[in-house]
């Protein structure tokens, strides 16, 4: 393969791995409905939690985070960057992008936070931990969704600042920001006092 060519399939790679809808199809296989026509629409594991089936919810987290991982392994054999692990993130980002933005639902798909978290984790696992006690923390403190996922999110390219890990920040911050632009109503609504907790009604 030419220079161009190894990259150019393993950013494709990534974005097809990212871009399997698991929530969708474990909502639509398990005779739930169409995960787009329920609370939000959105295609995330906080709104397969509004069919009432936990435990749907938990294998879209998994299964969303696993694509993540799995992106960043690929890569990294397929194009091992001599510690600079230009592979790993390539695909990471990649599978990152094809969740929140799947051609196959018209570019709509999830806000990326588990996924991020399993990119994060594959990447350096030390940055992939911050995320998740800071994810963890930040949710169980307010019992809101998006304040967790917010947070987490925020956390990584700091985390990786402080970590020395600098090949990371910027492919880190640009996931972060893409993150917050998901969920901009969700900031409006934290604004405005009037963001629901999990388990009450209300858009997440």
């Amino acid at each position: 393969m030419t220079d161009w060519q190894m990259p150019a399939l393993v950013m494709a790679i990534g974005y097809l791995l990212g871009s399997i809808p698991f929530g969708l199809v474990l909502t639509a296989l398990s005779g739930a409905g169409d995960l787009r026509k329920i609370g939000s629409g959105n295609i995330g594991a906080t709104n397969v939690l509004r069919t009432g089936r936990k435990g749907l919810a938990a294998a879209t987290v998994i299964l969303d985070g696993a694509k993540g991982a799995a992106a960043v392994f690929i890569g990294e054999r397929l194009l091992p960057g001599q510690g600079t692990m230009l592979g790993g993130i390539l695909a990471g980002v990649l599978a990152f992008i094809g969740h929140c933005y799947p051609v196959w639902l018209r570019f709509r798909g999830g806000k990326g936070v588990a996924t991020m978290l399993a990119v994060s984790l594959a990447l350096h696992w030390p940055i992939g931990l911050i995320f998740a006690v800071v994810w963890l923390t930040a949710f169980r403190l307010s019992r809101i969704s998006s304040v967790g996922g917010i947070a987490a999110a925020l956390s990584a390219p700091v985390a990786a600042l402080a970590l020395g890990q600098m090949a990371l920040f910027q492919p880190l911050a640009a996931m972060t920001a893409i993150v917050l632009w998901k969920h901009r109503p969700n900031i409006q609504r934290l604004l405005k006092g009037q963001e629901p907790r999990v388990g009450s009604s209300g858009p997440k």
